[in-house]
């Protein structure tokens, strides 16, 4: 799955089988127009990579100064936002959108990424970047410096996109857990990024990208249950029926992982695309079964 980054950095790496593992996740019923808000919404509480492909973006986003009457998404990574009603709604259940899952050498938990980890995010996708590519570990530096603004600018059109974050206890661990891996969506076309990767998909769609599991905890199903709680927050989140992402024809593993979870293959790369230094793509579809309460919390874009 990926994104193209403006300076055409494209990369992947095979990733572990996750296939092993049983699927199963809870569903949520609280419903996006349960609580009305009118007042702003004020920052969130502080407390193995499937074929990344960057984007950065070079367009600036407008920004207006907030008021205390006017609904505003007040975050450390931009000025502020004036949002709608049905927005701050979203937002709300972005903040308390939770996912748990027991594996069998453990169990994990997905939820939005928080304003003060972003820079543990950005330094794990340079990581895994860095790696696929096969780069000399000197470049996470200067790769994390492009992930960032890359992420700041994803941040800034939240509700209508997300990064998902997991984490990872062991059955003997101690703690809380740790960081275990992260996923992008877009839910609409207010969030998909202006240059798409070839095959390009549908604006209008959700788009699941950037997913990272982190090296030590792979063959764990993490990533097989990163990609379960997007679909299950999409479900939530958007109209439509379809979901896209992309996976690299290189990539045995995650395009098994992708067909298992009912995936299929839309559209590939021409062979020219390799005169770009880039790796030949599958644009792969699953179409999803929303319940009839979930298309009354949403209005299509």
């Amino acid at each position: 799955m990926a994104r193209t980054l403006s300076l055409s950095f494209t990369s992947s790496y095979n990733q572990p089988n996750y296939l092993n593992q049983t699927n199963h996740f809870k569903s949520h019923k609280q419903s996006l127009l349960s609580q009305k808000q009118t007042y702003p919404f004020v920052n969130f509480s502080k407390s193995s990579h499937y074929n990344l492909i960057l984007t950065c973006s070079t367009s600036q986003h407008s920004s207006s100064c907030s008021t205390s009457s006017s609904p505003t998404l007040l975050s450390p990574l931009q000025t502020g936002t004036f949002l709608s009603n049905q927005d701050l709604e979203k937002l709300q259940f972005l903040q308390d959108f939770s996912y748990f899952q027991e594996l069998e050498s453990g169990s994990m938990w997905v939820r939005v990424m928080r304003d003060d980890e972003l820079d543990m995010i950005v330094g794990l996708l340079a990581e895994s970047f860095v790696e696929s590519m096969v780069m000399p570990k000197g470049y996470v530096n200067l790769l994390g410096i492009l992930v960032k603004q890359y992420l700041v600018e994803r941040r800034s059109l939240m509700p209508h996109t997300a990064t998902l974050i997991g984490f990872y206890k062991g059955n003997d661990d101690q703690g809380e857990g740790e960081l275990a891996g992260t996923v992008e969506i877009s839910f609409n076309k207010k969030g998909a990024n202006a240059s798409p990767p070839s095959p390009t998909p549908p604006k209008d769609s959700p788009y699941i990208c950037n997913m990272t599991v982190k090296k030590s905890l792979r063959r764990r199903g993490i990533g097989w249950h990163l990609l379960k709680a997007s679909e299950e927050l999409i479900c939530q989140m958007s109209f439509s029926r379809d979901i896209y992402l992309h996976c690299r024809m290189i990539d045995v593993a995650p395009f098994n992982m992708y067909t298992r979870a009912g995936y299929s293959v839309l559209e590939t790369d021409n062979i020219l695309i390799l005169l770009t230094l880039q790796r030949r793509k599958h644009l792969m579809c699953k179409k999803i079964t929303v319940p009839a309460s979930y298309s009354e919390m949403d209005v299509p874009e």
